[in-house]
């Protein structure tokens, strides 16, 4: 019984702070739209990366803003 309250407890602490609702925000705004479009141009031009492999990168940054998003919309952190 101790074990699961304190588990409950624990659950919300990395969102609790003010600091990092606002951090988890523009991370997750800074994944949706600069991953596929900035992140993608400095892999395959800057750094030479495969163009399929840095448009890859970028969709898998986009998701993982999305999911984040997704994360912050359960949470009620960011509310529609």
């Amino acid at each position: 019984m101790i074990e699961k309250d304190e588990s409950n407890n624990m659950e919300g602490t990395v969102v609790n702070s003010k600091f990092m609702r606002i951090f988890l925000i523009i991370f997750a705004a800074f994944l949706i739209f600069a991953g596929p479009t900035y992140v993608s141009y400095m892999l395959a031009d800057v750094l030479n990366v495969n163009y399929v492999a840095s448009v890859v990168s970028g969709f898998i940054l986009f998701i993982a803003g999305l999911l984040l998003l997704l994360f912050l919309v359960k949470k009620k952190i960011v509310e529609f």
